[in-house]
């Protein structure tokens, strides 16, 4: 159900006030950690299958696991789509993902706090320490590859304003927030959270939603009703509305009509990328 507040935006949204950037939508083609059981592109040609299906159903950025073949996925992608490549696994330490920097992904992502995280099969607890990332800020200006950012909380959004103070980050920064994902580093997902959060973020942040579980859409209507933007995918919430289980580029499709019921234009891969100073 959506709240007031929802509703007010909707109504200025379908009255044509808040002009905002067209909504990019983020592809998550990737294992379901609360429910590994569920199906996903693992070799390469179903990525890139999958990936063109995403990017047809009206995804701009492809947020994908291809560690130990980085190389092959990643030229994969640029011959066969026009999608944004970011690649995941920010758990992995930097000497792991220097394939991701070699080959100049379009963007990579870090975690800018503590990974502590309870999934069905793994639990995780990987410190990432501010030396760390300052050592990603020097390694995206050397290679050229943009950092995606993940808030888990306000502690994430200091650590990013420090790396900012230092003069270490170029903007626009992208980053995305993290709700209902379990572990220690846990946050509701509720308007209430996703609106405190934001207003800790600071100028030059272009933002995305991650949420896991039912209350997934609440986030989804009320970023995209508030000029941020969205990520869905099997890793997010491998379910559409009605409950069934769903490939990615069938939750992307539903985004769509979400976005496009509320008003919303959607951005082409194109558009994201000056959205993103890609």
């Amino acid at each position: 159900m959506y709240t007031p507040t929802i509703c007010a935006l909707a109504r200025k949204r379908q009255r044509g006030e808040n002009r905002m950037d067209p909504l990019i939508i983020t592809a998550t083609p990737n294992i379901c950690w609360l429910h590994p059981k569920v199906e996903y592109p693992r070799t390469t040609d179903q990525i890139l299958e999958e990936s063109l299906r995403c990017q047809e159903a009206g995804a701009s950025i492809l947020h994908i696991h291809a560690q130990d073949r980085w190389t092959e996925v990643i030229a994969g992608l640029r011959a066969g789509t026009n999608l944004i490549v970011q690649c995941g696994m920010s758990s992995l330490p930097i000497p792991k993902r220097m394939e991701v920097f070699e080959q100049k992904a379009d963007m990579i992502s870090i975690i800018l706090s503590h990974h502590d995280e309870a999934f069905a099969e793994l639990d995780m607890h990987v410190l990432h320490p501010r030396e760390e990332l300052a050592q990603y800020a020097a390694l995206s200006r050397q290679y050229g590859v943009k950092l995606e950012h993940e808030i888990w909380h306000t502690g994430s959004i200091w650590n990013l304003k420090y790396l900012i103070e230092k003069g270490l980050l170029d903007a626009p920064h992208i980053t995305t927030l993290f709700f209902d994902w379990p572990g220690g580093s846990w946050s509701p997902a509720t308007i209430e959270e996703y609106h405190y959060r934001r207003s800790f973020m600071p100028p030059g942040c272009v933002i995305t939603v991650s949420a896991m579980r039912e209350r997934q859409i609440d986030i989804l209507a009320a970023a995209i009703l508030q000029g941020d933007h969205i990520r869905v995918g099997t890793e997010d919430y491998p379910f559409v509305r009605s409950g069934r289980l769903a490939a990615t580029h069938e939750l992307v499709a539903e985004a769509v009509q979400l976005a496009r019921s509320l008003g919303r234009p959607l951005a082409t891969p194109d558009q994201a990328r000056q959205i993103a100073g890609v």
